[in-house]
């Protein structure tokens, strides 16, 4: 009988483990190429057919910008309208159920349940996130 000698992450008191799964690392030249951005959100609404998705508008500070993202299970439009998130803007636009986005909000994963990046304070649009 094989054993797998890895050790397991601990589980915490949420059900997620300790720590993340190993992936491939960056360096940090690469990871400087990732430009992150504040985003005020300035709209959202639902994609019909698409339970899971909300089209979102965006400002930028300097542009406005349209961004699909899978958080409808987690957040109703409304509750997103108004908050300050993390927006990765160097990301080329792709099209999600027939929808343009122009970028992706950052949002940790809760067991399956995303929660989106937010701030506490007010975070000019358009600052650089580090």
């Amino acid at each position: 009988m094989e054993h797998d000698s890895a050790p397991k992450p601990a589980p915490t008191g949420t059900g997620i483990p300790s720590r993340a799964p190993e992936r491939a690392r960056l360096s940090l030249d690469h990871f400087a190429e990732t430009d992150l951005r504040v985003a005020v959100v300035l709209a959202a609404e639902r994609i019909p057919q698409a339970d899971k998705l909300l089209k979102l508008q965006v400002d930028l500070g300097q542009e406005r910008r349209q961004i699909v993202a899978g958080v409808a299970l987690a957040y109703e439009p409304e509750q997103l309208v108004g908050k300050r998130i993390v927006v990765v803007a160097n990301l080329e636009p792709a099209r999600i159920r027939g929808v343009e986005s122009q970028g992706m909000l950052l949002a940790a994963d809760l067991g399956g349940r995303p929660i989106v990046a937010t701030f506490d304070e007010e975070v000019p649009a358009g600052t650089r996130v580090r």
